[in-house]
């Protein structure tokens, strides 16, 4: 028997299903000539089958793996800091033992990312990312490597803002084994009905709902599990009845959207979705001018009705026999053996895909004869050219995925206690991943070129240096350039260094004072002999 908590999930669910119609028909095109693998938005698509049977050319495919591949790279990538952290009090920033504290948080969260399997998923996430226009992941706590990801099919995800137009809610429609929702949920709460199903039918799926929205009525004052900031209902959607009832203290899910309009609800857009176009007939090109290719290699043949002995043997070493007294032979039929006009419209689709998933500049090579400055000018082009993204995707993917995977991690008492002068400290994210440096190189240049330019004139008046504060500015090329807070030394650090340095300074001029003194004093010995 169904539960009214249960029914209401269900009504919810078909009201986003109701909103997401138009977008399933677009991602099941993008499934279908761009990333087939996932071609199953709304055809039924049984495993292992082959979905390649509408792709006549891979340009899209291989364009979307580059450009994903890319992003990875660029923001997350795993062999390189990708993010830090700072306190929002800037004067912390030169205490040592804060510093050496935040270090050792980031060190127990690069390595529970690196022991997980986060770099897998993400990739994932960025290939739905750059076709669907939305991606999906889901990040929960696990017992032995601390963190455990999860890139969920955007077909499974139905999802809503609030009124800043950040997704709060995100219903997922999956199906799992009957054992396992057995082994998952306990017989206490399921139905008759799925009980026998279990019994008779184990390895048979069962469709499940899992909803996770925001808890507008909990109770702060009582600290359980159905109080939390945001409500997690699992429920057996064709029986309606609930099947568990939590909490998540934040959303567990990261729902980043490559493009937006801003009339849309959910969902983004994506590259692939501006190169669609241009990637159908571009397939349908490549299908005309493979037939095309057939007829050249296999032509039809002409043959006269009354001069050969029927059917016409065309494979290797084919004997075909004719009538004699009969002059007419067996000729291909005369086709038009050129289509340049066809294979440069093919090229323009191409380059107009390749243009969509900005392969020619991901791509861009090295002469032999390039300096390091034009090296350095084209990678630093190259990462500007994906600046209109990064500010979603770190306020979408990014900072609620570090934030989600600090407090897992500090649930479960991963980190170092905290000092004594930390407490009541907030936290915040620098991004310093590649694409975030290149977006920064801009005001290390500045920096630079001021000091290159001021140089020539503290020749003429030495006094014009005082307004450029150095140690100011090398804190900030130091942080804009993402330096590990354990390879910089704190202020205070800074002065012991400066003092040992001057006092030993001082004692070097003292010596050398009292060098000159006795020279002096030795050549005036010979002059005061010789006055005497």
């Amino acid at each position: 028997m169904s539960d009214k908590k249960a029914e209401l999930i269900v009504k919810q669910f078909d009201s986003l299903a109701a909103q997401r119609t138009n977008w399933e028909s677009h991602w099941q095109e993008i499934g279908d000539y761009i990333i087939p693998r996932k071609a199953d938005i709304n055809k039924a698509r049984t495993q292992g089958d082959k979905r390649t049977e509408l792709v006549f050319d891979g340009t899209a495919l291989h364009a979307a793996e580059l450009l994903s591949a890319s992003l990875h790279g660029m923001l997350t990538n795993s062999s390189t800091a990708w993010f830090s952290l700072r306190f929002r009090n800037a004067e912390l920033d030169s205490d040592d033992k804060a510093k050496e504290w935040l270090q050792s948080v980031e060190d127990v969260m690069y390595l529970a990312f690196s022991r997980s399997n986060f770099h897998e998923q993400v990739h994932e996430l960025y290939h739905d990312l750059i076709t669907f226009g939305t991606a999906v992941m889901f990040i929960e706590s696990d017992p032995k490597y601390q963190l455990q990801f999860s890139t969920r099919h955007i077909s499974e995800c139905y999802l809503s803002e609030d009124e800043k137009g950040r997704v709060d809610t995100v219903f997922r429609k999956f199906k799992m084994p009957n054992r396992a929702v057995l082994q998952r949920f306990g017989k206490d709460v399921l139905s008759t009905k799925r009980l026998a199903d279990i019994k008779e039918k184990p390895y048979e799926q069962t469709t499940l709902l899992h909803a996770v929205f925001p808890n507008d009525e909990r109770d702060i004052t009582k600290v359980t599990n159905i109080n939390k900031p945001f409500t997690s209902i699992y429920v057996d959607h064709e029986e309606k009845i609930t099947l568990s009832e939590g909490g998540f203290d934040e959303l567990p899910y990261c729902c980043p959207r490559y493009l937006k309009s801003s009339f849309e609800i959910g969902y983004g857009r994506s590259p692939a979705m501006t190169a669609l176009a241009d990637t159908k007939m571009l397939n349908k090109m490549s299908e005309v001018s493979i037939r095309y290719a057939q007829k050249l290699v296999d032509p039809p043949l002409v043959v006269p009705d009354d001069g050969f002995m029927l059917p016409i043997r065309t494979v290797p070493g084919g004997l075909n026999f004719k009538r004699s007294g009969t002059r007419e032979t067996i000729e291909p039929l005369n086709i038009n053996t050129g289509n340049p006009l066809g294979l440069q419209m093919e090229q323009q689709r191409r380059d107009m895909i390749r243009q969509a998933f900005y392969v020619d500049q991901l791509i861009l090579g090295a002469s032999p004869n390039m300096t390091a400055t034009e090296v350095m000018q084209r990678t630093e082009e190259k990462m500007r050219l994906l600046g209109p993204v990064m500010g979603r995707l770190q306020a979408e993917l990014l900072q609620p995925l570090i934030e989600r995977a600090y407090n897992i991690l500090s649930r479960d008492n991963a980190f170092a206690e905290v000092p004594d002068i930390l407490q009541n400290n907030d936290i915040e994210i620098d991004y310093v991943s590649p694409l975030a440096k290149a977006q920064r190189q801009g005001d290390v240049q500045s920096a630079l070129q001021l000091l290159e330019i001021m140089a020539p004139l503290a020749q003429v008046d030495p006094s014009i240096m005082d307004y450029i504060d150095v140690d100011g500015m090398s804190k900030h090329i130091i942080k804009t350039l993402g330096v590990p807070a354990t390879a910089v030394r704190g202020d205070e650090e800074v002065k012991k260094v400066r003092n040992e340095r001057q006092a030993a300074q001082a004692v070097e001029q003292e010596k050398q004072d009292i060098l000159t003194a006795a020279e002096a004093a030795g050549n005036a010995a010979p002059l005061m002999k010789a006055l005497s």
